[in-house]
């Protein structure tokens, strides 16, 4: 039987799972149903790592929009931001400068919901409902948004979530059409699962995914150097996730980080 709760928004069949529920549990959330978590169990047995690998991809992003503030970003295009959690983009930036300025996308009620509940008082981010593989649709409501100016630099964030995009939707054109739409200076941060790290155990959860509402689709270092076509990557280049820019002591094992990360600046 499905769940309905006060939070939930109208119309969402909480007995099918989502990747963007299935993630929040992993990191400890609490905006999941049964359906997410039972999904989520099946995930931790092909991947028994697999709160460790949403651990080490949220430390990434977090990373990532730090180095892109470093170098002047005021204004990030979160693509497929899922559920709000501990360091959203903007808490990040903000703390940063706090006349930083977020929109996150996202096609997930309940992820929307939620950040919209969260953003309600912040005049300087906004959540919009959309599909990040339509990027036209994304951009034409990113701009009505007024929230960020695309005539300044501006970071692309895709943080976990290029997985979900079939080889078919054409990931490397659906990134090209980002890339245009920003200037030159914009920086694009990537992860996503891959099969070279850990490949029987990413067999595993490809093939518990294929079951869901979210098939996933691993990708080789190669074909993730393909999406940074016009950007410059930055060091270290395409790496395991704790690999880059590690802060501090680092004591996690790349081989079994399970997502490949990477930043690059449009030049």
């Amino acid at each position: 039987m499905s769940e309905r709760v006060s939070w939930v928004p109208e119309g969402v069949d909480t007995g099918k799972p989502s990747a963007a529920r299935l993630y929040d549990y992993l990191l400890g959330g609490g905006h999941n149903f049964a359906a997410d978590r039972a999904l989520a169990e099946k995930f931790l047995q092909a991947q028994p790592n697999a709160r460790t690998i949403a651990r080490l991809n949220r430390s990434f992003l977090r990373r990532a929009v730090l180095f892109m503030v470093d170098r002047g970003i005021r204004q990030f295009l979160d693509l497929g931001s899922g559920i709000p959690t501990v360091g959203n983009v903007h808490e990040i930036a903000q703390k940063a400068d706090p006349e930083s300025r977020v929109v996150y996308v996202d096609f997930e009620e309940v992820a929307v919901a939620h950040s919209r509940l969260i953003l309600e008082h912040d005049p300087n981010a906004t959540v919009i409902q959309e599909d990040m593989t339509k990027p036209g649709a994304v951009l034409q409501a990113t701009r009505h948004s007024g929230l960020l100016d695309f005539s300044q630099p501006i970071g692309v964030l895709t943080a976990g979530v290029f997985h979900f995009v079939p080889p078919q939707a054409d990931p490397n054109a659906i990134v090209a059409t980002y890339r245009d739409a920003v200037p030159a200076g914009s920086y694009l941060a990537v992860s996503q699962f891959t099969q070279d790290l850990q490949p029987e155990e990413m067999a595993g959860v490809v093939e518990v995914m294929k079951k869901s509402q979210n098939p996933m689709y691993p990708r080789t270092k190669s074909e993730i150097e393909g999406l940074f076509d016009g950007f410059e990557l930055v060091e270290p280049g395409i790496v395991p996730t704790p690999l880059w820019r590690p802060e501090g002591a680092n004591t996690d094992d790349p081989d079994k980080a399970g997502i490949y990360a990477a930043v690059g600046r449009k030049v």
